[in-house]
C-alpha cells in the first residue's frame, strides 16, 4: 500500500473484504504506546468469525475485545454509506479513552482512504463522515437511532449503578431495530443485574442449541487459558489450592502446561479473591468468584467448595427456628435453622410483599417442623398505628412468641453473620433464593467520590440478608457465641455432597 498519492490499484479489490480490511487498514497504539498494525488475535478473530446480531460477550481481562468493537464500528462506518454505530462506556474517562483510540486509527488511515471518505466533523466524542455515518462514545444513547451498539463493561456498569443499567436497557438497547447488531462485553460482576441473567439466558440457548433469532443473544466466553501472552518461563511456588484447581480443571478437560501454571500462581498472588473474575477458566466460575463490595459473596463461595450448600435434610429429633426480617410496605424474609452442635443447618427460606403478619404467620405454621425460638429484628416491639399493639404483641395472639433481637449497628451485625458462615450448611433448593440474596448484598456504589460507600445497597437482596443477620445475632438466646470456633464438636453430623 502506498501512501501520499494513492494506493495500489492491485489493493483495492481487497477492500470489498472486511476481514481484510480489519487487518491491514488501521493503526492502534499497545501497551507501550508504539503505533503498530491492529492485526486480530485469536479472540477477536474467533468473535468475527461467529458474529450473530445480538452478541453477549464474558471474558478475560486484556484480550483485545473493546479494541476490535472499535476498528470494527470504525470500518463499518467508513465503508457503508449512512451507518450510526455508538459505544457506551462504564465511566466518562473510559468513554475518553475508547474515542481516542477510534481516533488515532482513522487519523492514522492511509491518506488515499482518508481523500474518499473524509471526517466531516469532529467532536469531543463524535466523529461524522462524508458518506453520513457517524461514530458516537458516550455514557448513554438515549435517542439515537443506531445500526451498531456495543456495550462495554455492562456487568461493571450493573453491579456499581443499577439504575444507569436500566437506563441502558430501556434507553439505549432500544435504539436499535431487529435485525441491527449489538456487543456487549464484560467481566462477571456477581450473580445479579441485567449482564448476569442476559449471560445465563444466551447461555442456555447455547447448550440447547436452540435455534436464534435476530432478538435472541449469541454467548461468546474468551477464557486466559486460551491467550498465548498469559505464559511464564519463571517457576513458581504453587499453593496447595492453586494445585488442587489445576487438578480440578484437568476434570473439566482444561489441561494446562507448566508455563500456564507458573503465570496463574504469579497473578493469582496479586489478584486473589478477585482472580476468577478477571482471569475465568470457565464461565460458572467466573459468576461464583466474590465480586467487589459484595459483603457474604465470599463465604458463600467457600460453602460451596466445602460442600456445605447442598441437601440437608430437616431432623426430625431436633428443633426448628426462624429468623425474619419483617417489612411493612416491604419484603419479608424468613430463614428456617436448626442447631446440631455447633453446625447451623439452615433448611428453608421463603420471601415475599405485600402480604400481612398473619399471612406469614400461616407459612410458618403451614410447615411440618417442630419449633423452638423465633428471632425477629428489634423493631418488631414498634408500636402500629392502626391497632396501637406491637406485632410481637399481636403475633402471640396468633400463636407464635417472637424474640426481639436487640438493635445493633449494621455492620456490626454483618461481622456476627460473617463469623458464623464457617458453621453453616444449606439447603440449595429450599434456600436457593436466600442465598442468592447473601450472594448478591453489598455497598451501595458511591458515584460522585468512585468508591463504595460504608453502608450496604437497598436492593431486593437486602431482606434476606438482614433476615439472615437476624439469624446470627440471635445465637445469644442459645447460649452460643455469634463467632463460634471452626472445630466442630464430636458426635455430630457432616453431610457430603
Amino acid at each position: 500500500m502506498k501512501g501520499g498519492d494513492g494506493m495500489n490499484e492491485n489493493v483495492e479489490r481487497y477492500l470489498t473484504d472486511d476481514n481484510w480490511r480489519l487487518n491491514n487498514l488501521y493503526c492502534i497504539l499497545d501497551k507501550r504506546g508504539r503505533k503498530i498494525k491492529f492485526s486480530m488475535n485469536w479472540a477477536q478473530q474467533e468473535l468475527h468469525d461467529n458474529l450473530w446480531y445480538c452478541n453477549i460477550i464474558l471474558k478475560a481481562r486484556q484480550l483485545g475485545i473493546s479494541t476490535y468493537v472499535c476498528m470494527l464500528f470504525l470500518d463499518k462506518c467508513l465503508f457503508n454509506e449512512g451507518i450510526t454505530a455508538g459505544i457506551i462506556c462504564h465511566k466518562r474517562e473510559d468513554s475518553e479513552i475508547m474515542f481516542q483510540r477510534i481516533k488515532f486509527a482513522y487519523d492514522s488511515l492511509d491518506p488515499y482512504i482518508k481523500s474518499k471518505i473524509k471526517a466531516t466533523s469532529d467532536s469531543a466524542r463524535e466523529l461524522s463522515f462524508s458518506n453520513g455515518s457517524t461514530m458516537r462514545v458516550g455514557n448513554s444513547m438515549r435517542g439515537s437511532t443506531l445500526q451498531y451498539l456495543h456495550i462495554s463493561e455492562f456487568g461493571k456498569l450493573c453491579a456499581e449503578s443499577p439504575d444507569k443499567a436500566t437506563e441502558v436497557m430501556t434507553g439505549a438497547l432500544n435504539t436499535v431495530a431487529t435485525g441491527q447488531f449489538v456487543f456487549i462485553e464484560s467481566t462477571a460482576e456477581g450473580k445479579e443485574g441485567y449482564f448476569y441473567d442476559m449471560c445465563q439466558k444466551a447461555q442456555a440457548q447455547k447448550h440447547s442449541k436452540h435455534k436464534l433469532t435476530e432478538l435472541d443473544y449469541r454467548f461468546h466466553f474468551f477464557p486466559w487459558w486460551r491467550e498465548p501472552a498469559y505464559r511464564l518461563g519463571s517457576p513458581v511456588s504453587c499453593t496447595e489450592d492453586a494445585l488442587d484447581y489445576f487438578k480440578s480443571l484437568e476434570g473439566r478437560g482444561i489441561t494446562l502446561d507448566p508455563e500456564q501454571k507458573n503465570w496463574y500462581a504469579a497473578v493469582e498472588a496479586n489478584q486473589r479473591d478477585n482472580m476468577m473474575r478477571e482471569f475465568p477458566s470457565t464461565p460458572e466460575e467466573a459468576w461464583e468468584q466474590s465480586n467487589e463490595g459484595a459483603y457474604y459473596a465470599k463465604n458463600v463461595t467457600t460453602a460451596r467448595l466445602e460442600g456445605r450448600i447442598g441437601h440437608v435434610p430437616y431432623d426430625e429429633a431436633v428443633p426448628v427456628n426462624t429468623a425474619w426480617d419483617l417489612g411493612y410496605n416491604d419484603s419479608t424474609s424468613i430463614w428456617w435453622f436448626q442447631l446440631v452442635g455447633k453446625e447451623i443447618h439452615v433448611i428453608d427460606y421463603v420471601e415475599g410483599s405485600g402480604e400481612s403478619l398473619a399471612h406469614w404467620l400461616g407459612v410458618v405454621k403451614s410447615k411440618p417442623y417442630v419449633y423452638d425460638k423465633h428471632l425477629a429484628p428489634h423493631d418488631i416491639m414498634a408500636h402500629e398505628y392502626t391497632s396501637g399493639m406491637n406485632r410481637q404483641s399481636s403475633a402471640r395472639q396468633m400463636g407464635i412468641n417472637f424474640i426481639a433481637v436487640p438493635k445493633a449497628a449494621i455492620v456490626v451485625g454483618i461481622d456476627k453473620a460473617r463469623g458464623i458462615f464457617n458453621r453453616c450448611w444449606f439447603d440449595e433448593k429450599k434456600c436457593s433464593s436466600g442465598i442468592k440474596c447473601l450472594e448478591n448484598y453489598k455497598k451501595e456504589w458511591d458515584d460522585k467520590h468512585g468508591c463504595w460507600k460504608s453502608q450496604p445497597l437497598h436492593n431486593w437482596a437486602s431482606h434476606g440478608a438482614d433476615a439472615f443477620r437476624t439469624l446470627a445475632s440471635g445465637l445469644v438466646f442459645f447460649g452460643q457465641k455469634e463467632t463460634d470456633a471452626t472445630n466442630l464438636g464430636k458426635g455430630q453430623r457432616h453431610y457430603r455432597f
